[in-house]
């Protein structure tokens, strides 16, 4: 029997489908963590075919590859240098698995399947994925590993019969979605686990974005009284060797401990990530966004920015009769802070066309909504046709206040092939350019320093599609309206059980009506990185045809 292991964490990004840039991943992580003196590689769930795959894997030919490539992986591991473990969709007695494989000694030393499937939220591995059964340890250099794969770890079997097999350290690979608070909510089942078998746990989790899901990394082990041992850092990619001692028949490490990030930092951090994996993995050579001198538009071209670099983010300033000098002027102040490029286009010459050509037909009519949602279209079409020329994607720049009350126009702000606040309420956009404008991210492209003037936080938010607008003519103030909509949304409370938190009971069930009533426009909305716990999307799935809206 072993007293002493050297296992490398390998916190690595991963891409959807890119079996052989995944492998070229693998090795050099391999690679690293051999110049370290590692003896086992741990990678995150499904590495090689990168997380969540979805329905790639019904793909014969996807999985094809992926075998392939794990048998060229497993024969690299014939040399002196460390076994992988690695996280990979795997076919076995003509069922499909989610896997944790073992490469050692040139060959596929053991395979773990993922038992427990998890079929929420985000998650919908049932579909595609048959569970395993409950696995024992797998010997490792005298070492017995008990190998739970992500989801695996929030119950309290697998580790338990583990245990009872005599497993001596848990090893956890994981790809676990970022939302605000989840790093408390994986500690706490990672230290349920170890509480219930006396053992330590190594927790690998991915890092990088996948279209509306972020992954932040944060990877930790405990020892077997619950206590962190080793943290790896959020939001950045990491191999890190650990030396594992056993002592008393007790597995002990001690390595480096990263510092959790505050809230704010997380959230802003989580935008930037998924925006820059998803203009990067997809192709795109930047980006370009209409700059109103809002507080919203704002964050989007500092999060640009600090992702991809002001020389990548093209901002459009297209002002209506109703733009004021403020606006413009706050625009050119944001553009200038962030280094980024900044045009001029007026769309009055596009209104008066609209106008002119639906003269006959809006004739005896007043004007209306239909003329500001029209102005809002013609910078939509303006940005597209940028777009289209040139190269750059469009980022939507609409938070999910409005998002969920439909404060958003169809075909107007909401074209883009990314909406970087989808899932940032109006509150939480204050506050995170506040954050932004004292704080330099690490691993940030843009300056540091302040990203906007601080005139564009505090002046009142308006769409300026009218004389003196402001967004409250037409919601609640933000901190009440946020507040109604964490409940109806995050909290899933009814009405009655929202009013009676101190709201009125006229205005929840406004909040309520506008929330369902909008779900046709984010059925058409652009994707946007998930940051609460109930993003629109995969995570709230409700009717748009919902005649229980009406009755209430």
């Amino acid at each position: 029997m072993s007293d002493s292991l050297s296992i490398a964490f390998a916190q690595i990004n991963p891409v959807v489908g890119d079996v052989a840039g995944n492998v070229a991943r693998i090795r050099a992580a391999r690679a690293q963590a051999a110049a370290d003196g590692a003896q086992l590689v741990v990678f995150p769930e499904l590495v090689v075919s990168g997380y969540p795959p979805e329905d790639l894997v019904l793909k014969s030919a996807f999985l094809d590859a992926i075998e392939q490539a794990v048998e060229d992986l497993a024969a690299d591991t014939a040399d002196t240098g460390p076994a992988i473990l690695v996280g990979a969709p795997w076919r076995v007695a003509g069922r499909l698995h989610n896997a944790a494989l073992l490469l050692d000694h040139g060959r596929v030393a053991a395979s773990r399947l993922k038992h427990h499937l998890p079929n929420y939220g985000v998650f919908d591995e049932a579909r595609v994925f048959a569970p395993g059964p409950v696995p024992g340890p797998i010997q490792f250099r005298g070492v017995r590993l008990g190998v739970l794969v992500c989801e695996d770890m929030w119950y309290s079997d697998v580790a338990e019969t583990l245990a009872e097999c005599g497993a001596e350290i848990l090893v956890v690979p994981n790809g676990s979605p970022f939302e605000l608070d989840k790093v408390g909510v994986r500690l706490s089942r990672a230290k349920e686990r170890v509480a219930e078998t006396g053992l330590p746990l190594i927790y690998v989790n991915q890092l990088g974005g996948q279209d509306e899901l972020v992954f932040d990394g944060a990877s930790f082990a405990l020892d077997a009284k619950g206590e962190v041992t080793v943290r790896l850092p959020a939001w950045a990619e990491q191999v890190v060797t650990t030396r594992w001692h056993k002592q008393d028949g007790t597995w002990s490490v001690a390595g480096p401990i990263a510092p959790i990030p505050e809230r704010d930092e997380d959230l802003y951090q989580a935008m930037v990530l998924g925006l820059r994996d998803y203009v990067g993995k997809n192709g795109f050579p930047g980006v370009v966004l209409g700059l109103s001198g809002g507080i919203d538009s704002a964050l989007a071209a500092a999060v640009a920015a600090d992702a991809l670099g002001a020389d990548k983010v093209w901002c459009v300033m297209m002002p209506s009769p109703y733009t004021s000098q403020e606006s413009l002027d706050d625009a050119a102040g944001v553009a200038a802070m962030l280094g980024c490029r900044l045009d001029n286009i007026n769309i009055g010459p596009a209104m008066g066309a609209f106008d002119h050509m639906l003269a006959p037909h809006f004739a005896g009519t007043n004007a209306d909504i239909t003329e500001e949602n029209l102005q809002s279209r013609a910078r939509g079409v303006t940005l597209m046709a940028l777009s289209n020329k040139f190269g750059p994607m469009v980022l939507s720049t609409g938070n999910k206040s409005e998002m969920s009350t439909g404060y958003a126009t169809l075909y107007g702000d909401m074209c883009g092939g990314y909406a970087v606040l989808k899932d940032v309420y109006k509150t939480a956009v204050f506050a995170v350019c506040r954050w932004r404008n004292g704080n330099f991210p690490a691993g940030a492209l843009g300056p540091n320093g302040p990203v906007m003037p601080e005139r564009v936080i505090t002046k009142p938010p308006s769409a300026e599609l009218k004389p003196d607008q402001t967004d409250q003519d037409t919601l609640p103030p933000y901190d009440v309206l946020d507040g109604i909509l964490s409940c109806l949304i995050e909290g899933e409370l009814s009405v009655e059980a929202t009013a009676a938190k101190g709201y009125d009971d006229a205005m929840v069930r406004r909040i309520w009506r506008m929330l369902d009533r909008a779900e046709y426009k984010r059925r058409q909305a652009p994707p946007g990185v998930k940051i609460t716990g109930r993003s629109f999307g995969k995570d709230r799935r409700y009717p748009i045809t919902n005649g229980f809206t009406r009755s209430v």
